[in-house]
């Protein structure tokens, strides 16, 4: 083993006598780095490797190398730079390499030697490292795309990204990522030969017809592409991202209608489809000679087009009664209102517009259950307290097992203070799942501290600390009110007649914990502080039972 050890070190002295006769490092420095890297070499001669060991040695070449360039930084200095730091960093390589033949499922290893070739510019080191990555790990569709990604805009290599897309698509033919990007390097890859063949028609270079192939500018390689992946790859949601990834190409007008017409064709009944059709109308542009000057002129045309978009989706509507299409058409009624606008009469299409979904929505018996909250929200800022009042009990009839809409309710009558509150609680707690309804208990109680009397309150407390679903949080709230009512003394009956009581509750003891400690502020007597360890000591010995 101290033969390696040794023949390794001795790998090192030259370069090390070259930084020491150029004034990068002294001669004591030298012998230090000498007697670290015979101790880190040692460490992975051991019989049982540690990955720690191995990290640790490649921080500590980098660091060195990071030390050299600011010091050549510093001196000017630059005289065979690329000699004896190709060393130390084939020397990391190799670390790398034997960390990652060691420990091949650590990926965050191989990203590690992944980022270092990108930072060291090290071209041909990553294409190794990538091919024996992917080899490793095949059945990450993420690994592949980076590896594409790096050929086609490090190397500018548009074959290999392509080979490297297809050897995918054999390990994950179901991989949506995959042909997306996939598709979008296709894409790129024809922008990227047309600009070429512009630059050499300026030129008047004559070879540029014959260097470019009219099928593939004409994107014949990524209708390929296409067809591959809808075959593969079924869904409206699928077929609206690729025509998302051709719009940001504007010699892709073609293939866009293709897409579109096969969206329509496949998918008529999608929801997804109607609202994609729907939001075109809004963004389909005005010519030119048309684009009007005015705000008011502005919002005008606006307002037509967001009519326009109203009208397919009911349109849609008209064929597909479901929650999903109902939830599109309110999303788009949303993001509309929320939109800032000078125009008051936009402004007030956009609130009547919103309103009127929300209530077809909801007649229809399919408005989802967070659109409620959006419509009350609405409704409070139009100060409409009346009929969120009255859309909360519809909201509560349609879920009657939902905690937050029961919750959202109560809170409402609480603020209103409503005649038949309790009734209430009592409805809701008997509709909603007893493992469930602690958020409800917890606003009962709330309520209850401030409207009620104290012995009723107390007697409410008393019933949910013996409440199996209730009792860890009913205990500390019970402990902290009647501390805060009732004084110091009460306080620890509560907690000397619950604290036996399982389940244990750590909060229950740290709340009793502040009291002590808080009595003792107030009270400085020896009692006090006694009282406080004895109670610090009894939380111990609860926490270690649990």
């Amino acid at each position: 083993m101290a033969e390696f050890v040794q023949s390794r070190v001795e790998d090192y002295v030259p370069v090390l006598l070259q930084l020491e006769r150029v004034g990068l490092l002294t001669e004591k420095e030298a012998r230090t780095v000498i007697k670290k890297v015979t101790a880190l070499e040692y460490k992975l001669k051991r019989r049982s490797l540690n990955k720690e060991d191995f990290i640790n040695y490649i921080q500590y070449e980098i660091n060195f190398l990071e030390l050299l360039f600011k010091r050549r930084q510093r001196i000017g200095y630059f005289f065979k730079k690329g000699e004896i730091e190709a060393v130390i960093k084939q020397k990391v390589h190799c670390l790398f390499q034997r960390a990652t033949e060691k420990w091949r499922d650590d990926l965050q290893l191989w990203m590690s030697h992944v980022e270092i070739c990108k930072k060291w510019n090290s071209k041909q080191q990553l294409s190794r490292i990538f091919s024996s990555l992917l080899a490793v790990h095949s059945d990450k569709p993420a690994l592949w795309i980076m590896a594409a990604k790096w050929e086609f805009e490090d190397q500018l290599s548009s074959e290999t990204a392509r080979n490297i897309f297809l050897r995918a698509l054999r390990f994950h033919p179901d991989s949506a990522k995959l042909y997306q990007e996939y598709f979008r390097m296709e894409l790129m890859s024809v922008e990227k030969q047309k600009n070429e063949k512009e630059i050499l028609r300026r030129a008047n270079l004559d070879t540029a017809k014959d260097l470019y192939s009219g099928e593939i500018l004409n994107c014949g390689l990524a209708r390929v592409v296409y067809k591959a992946a809808v075959q593969n790859i079924k869904g409206a949601k699928f077929h609206l991202s690729l025509l998302s990834i051709a719009k940001h190409f504007k010699f892709t007008k073609d293939l866009q209608r293709k897409i579109l017409a096969d969206l329509q064709r496949l998918y008529a009944e999608d929801p997804h489809t109607w609202d994609f059709l729907a939001r075109q109308e809004l963004s389909d542009e005005l010519p030119a000679p048309e684009a009007p000057k005015s705000k008011q002129k502005k919002a005008e045309i606006l307002a037509q087009k967001e009519e326009q978009c109203s009208r397919v989706y009911e349109r849609a509507l008209a064929s597909l009664q479901t929650e999903s299409m109902w939830e599109l058409y309110v999303s788009f009624c949303l993001e509309r209102y929320k939109r800032k606008t000078n125009s008051e009469e936009l402004k007030q299409q956009r609130q009547d517009r919103l309103l009127s979904t929300f209530q077809a929505a909801h007649d229809a018996g399919l408005l989802p259950q967070a659109r409620y909250y959006d419509w009350i929200s609405l409704l409070f800022t139009l100060e409409k307290g009346d009929l969120a009042v009255q859309l909360l009990e519809a909201a509560t009839d349609r879920f009657p097992g939902s905690v937050d809409m029961w919750k959202k309710r109560l809170e409402l009558l609480i603020t209103l203070k409503a005649e038949n509150l309790e009734k209430v609680f009592e409805k809701a707690l008997a509709l909603v799942k007893t493992q469930e309804s602690l958020p409800l208990w917890e606003l009962m109680v709330d309520w209850s501290e401030m409207e009620r009397s104290e012995k009723a309150t107390e007697s409410l407390y008393q019933k949910l600390v013996l409440n199996p679903n209730t009792t860890k949080t009913m205990k500390v709230k019970y402990l902290q009110w009647t501390y805060r009512i009732q004084g110091y003394k009460r306080a620890r009956k509560v907690f000397s007649s619950l604290q036996e009581n399982r389940p244990f509750s750590e909060d229950f003891f740290k709340m009793m914990i502040d009291i002590e400690k808080d009595q003792v502020r107030r009270d400085d007597r020896s009692e006090g502080f006694l009282s406080w360890i004895t109670l610090h000591n009894l939380f111990l010995l609860h926490t270690g039972e649990k």
